[in-house]
């Protein structure tokens, strides 16, 4: 591992610990140059699928994409990193035992429940753009739903 302070290529491990219900092991490292200590995360990749979209058209899935959104339907809102990063997790290890492509409609069904669970208001603003509502009427009707 590179030390990201000094860029030396030689660090070691001081300690290891499961995280995230044995889903991920944190280690908290050393550089052996400059004695700068930095914590890493190792967890199993479960991203290798595609995404069929709404037009047929695939694309490989893509975490950054997905959380770039919900991000923005939780900003100003009472939600921390853990409960999203948790959240993605658990949604991605569901969406890579589908096969080696899944539905955009799934994943967006799916976030949007999740979120609806984590705040109402992120789950709105999600909502809004994912179905692309038109009008307050639209609005109106989903938080009727809740």
């Amino acid at each position: 591992m590179i030390c990201p302070k000094c860029k030396h290529e030689d660090t070691r491990v001081l300690d290891s610990r499961d995280t995230n219900e044995k889903r991920e092991t944190r280690r908290r490292r050393e550089c052996s140059k400059c004695n700068f200590r930095f914590t890493t995360f190792e967890r199993v990749e479960h991203t290798n699928f595609m995404i069929i979209k709404k037009d047929q058209t695939r694309e490989p899935y893509d975490r950054q994409k997905l959380e770039s959104g919900i991000w923005k339907a939780c900003e100003k809102r009472p939600v921390t990193l853990e409960q999203i990063t948790n959240m993605l997790d658990q949604l991605e290890e569901k969406w890579s035992n589908l096969g080696r492509e899944v539905h955009s409609k799934i994943l967006g069904e799916d976030t949007l429940n999740a979120l609806k669970k984590i705040d109402e208001v992120a789950y709105i603003r999600f909502a809004s753009v994912y179905r692309d509502f038109k009008d307050i009427e639209t609005f109106k009707k989903e938080l009727k739903k809740l």
